[in-house]
């Protein structure tokens, strides 16, 4: 199915409201892979956005979430240093002092099956492998299932898994490192090529995919489909917060590799709030810890404190249409 497509390309889902339904049906009408980065909402806000988008757009569409794994347990001294260093983010918005929810995570299991019950065409994980039973259950509906990797070693696991096909990150791409083994940091292109070479299996290229010759590049090097996050960011259908589109247009700011956010390696903007925080609590618990503050910072509109996710490309990003930016992505294809 994926080497049907009309249009080589795939949206990267995209969790936490940049990657909104109107974003994935736009990609999808466009001939591409639309997709929904699911893994922050509820069982019923997935299905409803997965509803969103079949009534915008015929074609297939990918639902993400993160797979399942043990919440690390964190100690009363490390949620007392991560706390005290969000606390002057909290004063300067005029928060309460910053709090650990008791709850950090959606169950993936309820989210999974809302996937069931709706069935999309593909279903793709990060942070790991789909589990066994839920790879069956997947298998049972017709749901393809991707898995992510960001090292040669974990393509095989996930080959070795029994997934569909794999989406190979590089270390340009924006947003969180998808993989669990390591934080390798590979070149994109390069490994595409390992990946072809070591299992049968298609390959979605991502990271640093901004331009029609960055996809040529990846199909040339194997991809079936090239995977592009940041490249939409300022799409018009995107849901990029106000402060965060102006910093990305701005252009002036250097991405880096942080925990800071969310507790889990990300490449985004440098911030403020990236050189700041040192002892971020392990994912999902600084995720849950910094929400409120991400949230009251795109209503005030004071970026230094929102993950700007981003790709190393990211002064390539268009500001347009989202059928336009697809366009300019396979032209020449």
């Amino acid at each position: 199915m994926l080497a049907q497509l009309r249009t080589p390309v795939a949206l990267a889902p995209m969790a936490g409201g940049v990657g909104t339904p109107a974003l994935a049906a736009a990609v999808t009408r466009a001939g591409g892979l639309g997709s929904l980065g699911g893994a922050y909402l509820t069982p019923q806000a997935l299905r409803d956005a997965i509803r969103e988008v079949r009534t915008l757009a015929d074609g297939p569409i990918v639902v993400n979430l993160f797979a399942p794994q043990p919440v690390p347990e964190v100690t009363p001294y490390a949620v007392a240093l991560a706390t005290a260093e969000l606390a002057p983010f909290h004063d300067a918005l005029h928060l309460s002092p910053p709090t650990l929810p008791e709850r950090v995570q959606e169950d993936f299991s309820a989210q999974l099956d809302v996937v069931l019950e709706e069935r999309p065409e593909v279903f793709s994980v990060a942070f790991g492998p789909i589990p066994p039973d839920a790879l069956a259950a997947l298998r049972s509906r017709g749901i393809l299932t991707v898995g992510t990797a960001t090292s040669l070693s974990e393509a095989r696991a996930l080959h070795e898994s029994g997934v569909d096909a794999i989406t190979v990150q590089g270390g340009a791409a924006g947003g969180h490192r998808g993989g669990w083994q390591d934080d390798a940091l590979a070149d994109t292109l390069t490994l595409v090529r390992e990946v072809a070479r070591a299992t049968p299996l298609p390959v979605l290229a991502a990271g640093g995919l901004m331009t029609a010759g960055h996809v040529r590049a990846a199909l040339e090097a194997g991809a079936t489909l090239a995977q592009c996050g940041t490249a939409f960011l300022l799409a018009d259908e995107a849901g990029t917060a106000a402060p965060y589109r102006h910093a990305l247009r701005e252009g002036t700011r250097d991405t880096v590799l942080t925990r800071a956010y969310s507790g889990r390696a990300a490449r985004g903007l440098r911030t403020t709030f990236t050189d700041a925080v040192h002892h971020p609590l392990p994912f999902p618990h600084q995720n849950a810890l910094t929400r409120p503050l991400r949230t009251a910072g795109a209503q005030a509109g004071q970026a230094d404190v929102l993950s700007l996710w981003a790709g190393t490309g990211y002064r390539q990003a268009k500001a347009t249409g989202t059928a336009q930016i697809v366009a300019s992505l396979t032209s020449g294809n």
